[in-house]
């Protein structure tokens, strides 16, 4: 009976055991699973922004003012984890949070011994003192430390409470947790780390601020000597459990040198500083890496060559700069030089001139032809006029004041002619100009009528993002793809804006612009350089943009404050410093290999006479070829050399029927009337056609039609109610060689008579809308429409 009480008294204890451990369990599960913050949210985080090839960019401050960079703790160093351990709390894995011996011993050392205080905190009872702040001196607070590291062990995992004192302990200054630590003292992630670095960085801790005391070394590095005792100290420690380890006891030998917290990387400023904003507006506060598109080396090189470059031009007025390199295969800005010196208030150094809105001046020409060539009004070797004209009331001038003539497409986006880009912006049609620039994504755009045509020659404005981007645009075949700064910045399919053939004719034509500074230089010998520039109006804006190998260079000179300089000339001012940049990534050994440029399958070349640039005629004496879009590209035959029956006897044109007479065929040119008044003030005048006026217009060879250029088509003249009475419009036309006279009808009225070339002025009675008509002296005509709105 005895026996039976016994075991029932021992069943009785044991279930009260298993009730008690099923308590304690399940107070622990519940512990666990009652929802609570992950320790990682307790404390604001920096952020790291790395190059594409993993270079510190820039480690920022957190909110409170600290270098807080949180990592897991798979991404530190084995080492390092292994080095705090055996330093600070070798029972780690193993105790409830608290470590009675340690806490005996400490008490006894402190308040008995009165030796150096001696607080016997374990990993988790130092992390509750620095999560919630604690005074651990006094008996009271050691308490409430020991109250929140259970609390702690209660609601978060041994590796959970590991990875959160490792990125929170104290590294000296404003300076807390192992990765930060890592990149500030040694300039290497926490994972990359030698023992030597990573048993330094174990006790540092314990004591930061006395073991940092060091002394002024080479390059401004610290050298500690007492902490490098407490590291060799640690080592010796380490050795009986890592015996492999012994070999590397000469590093531990050297002279411990750390990089000083004033020499943390401040790299790339303006596009971290863009990234950054951009992180803040999507709300994106905590990512504590974020890798970038940049490329350090090539950052470095655009920075040297600004700065060089402006150093060099100050005498002349350049005391700014900015430049954009962009890699045309994944659209990553590989460089962002935002100005010359970053640091420099007297030029607004912090401002980001990548992201400023400025006229582009002729730099948007290139893009002007690519769409005529796709709506089918020129290619590449039509024949242009450069000479005197006016586009409704607006009347561009040529940059240098002067005419050429006759000019080619491809020689006059080569030269910037600005009034043969302003008639093929005229003519272009779904899409204009504005709408390809909305289509671009070209922001803070006006309405299309308050540019008019002045769009074409940079009344509007585009930052140097948005130029880069239309560039590279270009050089992937007429694909636009957005821009991307950040490495995880997804790369899309893009959109089409031009076609691959017209895309392809732009770029053989920017091809062909010589080096400013070797104009016989025809690029045969060097890489291909696709290239543009631009001037705004009043100089305030030189720009040069293009594309070299797989990249796109975008180079600005002048200043933020808007204020202008005649040496601000794209030409002089801005493309010596692209071509510099372009050189100086070749010396540097940049790869640079012209991508493969395949023709387009629809693009074919044909033989034209160059003079008109249409199909030659027998009487052309020469001839070229240009590229032509079967179906698309405008061709006629020429008009320009024609045959003329000539009399032997009077030099003058035969009358027909010839039979019978002595005569004999001379080719003529037959230019326009505009064009024949350039040639005639450039000092060639042409031969003209021999007319005899005997024949009565029988010998006349059929020419071209009047084609009126003013009125201009589409265009609404305004005028003053008050002074309708004084105001006129003016109507000119151009006409063939061999035409003597033209003669104006407005709504079938005939309202005068003007010689080739002369304006003729009239006065509208109402507003309405007027049908003008032209009619030459062969019967040839031309019309249009004039709309007139009256205002007061």
């Amino acid at each position: 009976m005895k026996l039976l009480f016994i075991a029932r008294d021992w069943i009785v204890r044991w279930q009260n055991w298993l009730v008690a451990a099923g308590l304690l369990l399940g107070l622990l599960v519940g512990c666990r699973l009652w929802p609570h913050p992950s320790l990682r949210s307790w404390s604001p985080s920096s952020t790291a922004v790395y190059d594409s090839k993993g270079h510190l960019l820039r480690l920022t401050l957190a909110s409170d003012q600290q270098y807080r960079l949180w990592v897991p703790l798979k991404d530190i160093s084995p080492q390092l984890v292994d080095g705090v351990l055996l330093h600070e709390d070798r029972w780690y894995r193993w105790h409830p949070g608290i470590n009675p011996y340690g806490l005996l011993r400490g008490a006894w050392i402190t308040y008995v011994r009165h030796g150096a205080p001696q607080g016997g905190s374990t990993i988790t009872m130092q992390l509750a003192r620095l999560l919630w702040g604690l005074n651990t001196r006094t008996p009271f607070g050691k308490l409430h430390q020991i109250a929140r590291a259970t609390q702690l062990e209660l609601f978060y995992s041994k590796r959970e409470i590991l990875e959160a004192y490792l990125n929170l302990a104290p590294y000296g200054s404003n300076v807390q947790g192992v990765a930060t630590a890592s990149l500030v003292y040694f300039g290497k992630p926490a994972n990359q780390l030698s023992l030597p670095e990573a048993l330094t960085l174990a006790v540092i801790p314990q004591n930061p601020s006395r073991r940092l005391l060091a002394g002024q070394g080479a390059n401004g590095a610290l050298i500690s000597s007492g902490l490098a005792d407490a590291r060799n100290r640690l080592y010796q420690a380490w050795l009986p459990a890592h015996p492999q380890d012994a070999g590397l006891k000469p590093l531990f030998a050297l002279p411990l040198t750390l990089r000083p917290l004033s020499r943390l990387p401040f790299e790339a400023p303006h596009a971290v500083e863009q990234l950054l904003a951009a992180q803040a507006l999507n709300g994106n506060t905590q990512n504590a890496v974020v890798a970038t598109t940049l490329d350090l080396d090539m950052q470095h090189i655009l920075e040297r060559q600004v700065a060089l470059y402006v150093k060099r031009r100050a005498s002349s007025g350049i005391l700014n700069g900015a430049a954009i390199l962009i890699d045309t295969r994944d659209m990553g800005i590989k460089a962002m030089v935002g100005s010359a010196d970053y640091r420099n208030a007297a030029i607004q150094g912090q401002v980001n001139g990548t992201l400023a809105k400025r006229s582009p001046g002729s730099a948007l020409k290139p893009f002007i032809y690519a769409l005529g060539f796709d709506q089918g009004v020129l290619h590449p070797q039509t024949v242009l006029r450069d000479v005197p004209t006016a586009f409704g009331p607006y009347t561009p001038e040529n940059f240098d004041g002067n005419f050429l003539g006759p000019i080619t497409a491809t020689q006059a986006l080569i030269r910037s002619r600005n009034i043969p880009a302003v008639w093929v912006a005229s003519q272009l049609h779904q899409p204009s100009l504005y709408d390809f620039l909305q289509q671009a994504g070209v922001s803070r755009l006006a309405s299309e009528q308050h540019y008019g045509l002045s769009l074409v020659l940079g009344g509007g404005e585009v930052n140097m993002q948005e130029l880069g981007d239309l560039y590279a645009m270009l050089a992937n075949r007429g694909v636009l793809r957005p821009l991307r700064l950040r490495a995880d910045d997804p790369q899309t399919e893009g959109t089409r804006l031009l076609s691959d053939e017209a895309s392809y004719m732009a770029m053989d034509i920017l091809r062909q612009n010589p080096r400013p500074d070797d104009a016989a230089d025809t690029q045969g010998a060097r890489l291909p350089v696709y290239w543009k520039t631009g001037t705004s109006w009043a100089f305030r804006d030189a720009w040069t943009a293009g594309s070299f190998g797989p990249y796109v260079l975008v180079v600005w000179i002048g200043n933020f404050d808007g204020s202008s300089n005649p040496a601000f000339v794209g030409v002089d001012a801005a493309a010596p410093l692209f071509f510099q940049i372009i050189d100086a990534l070749s010396a540097e050994h940049v790869p640079l290999s012209e991508p493969i440029r395949a023709m387009p399958a629809n693009l074919r070349r044909v033989q034209i006479c160059l003079a008109s640039g249409n199909l030659p005629t027998e009487w052309c004496p020469q001839r070229g070829m240009t590229w032509f879009i079967p179906g698309k590209s405008p061709i006629r035959v020429d008009t320009i050399y024609r045959p003329v029956v000539i009399d032997d006897a009077s030099g003058k044109g035969a009358c027909p029927p010839f039979d019978g007479k002595h005569t004999h065929v001379e080719v003529y040119e037959f230019w326009p009337s505009d064009l024949q008044r350039v040639f005639e003030q450039a000092g060639m005048p042409r031969r003209k056609p021999p007319v005899n006026e005997e024949c009565n217009d029988n010998d006349r060879i059929s020419g071209a039609a009047p084609r009126i250029t003013s009125p201009l088509r589409g265009s609404t003249y305004t005028l003053r109610l008050k002074q309708i009475a004084d105001e006129r419009i003016p109507f000119t036309a151009t006409n063939d060689a061999n035409v003597h006279a033209l003669y104006w009808f407005v709504d079938d009225a005939y309202i005068g008579r003007s010689e080739p070339g002369e304006l003729l002025y009239w006065q509208p009675h109402s507003a309405g809308r007027y049908t003008v008509r032209v009619v030459d002296d062969h019967g040839l005509s031309d019309q249009r429409f004039l709309d007139v709105t009256l205002v007061e």
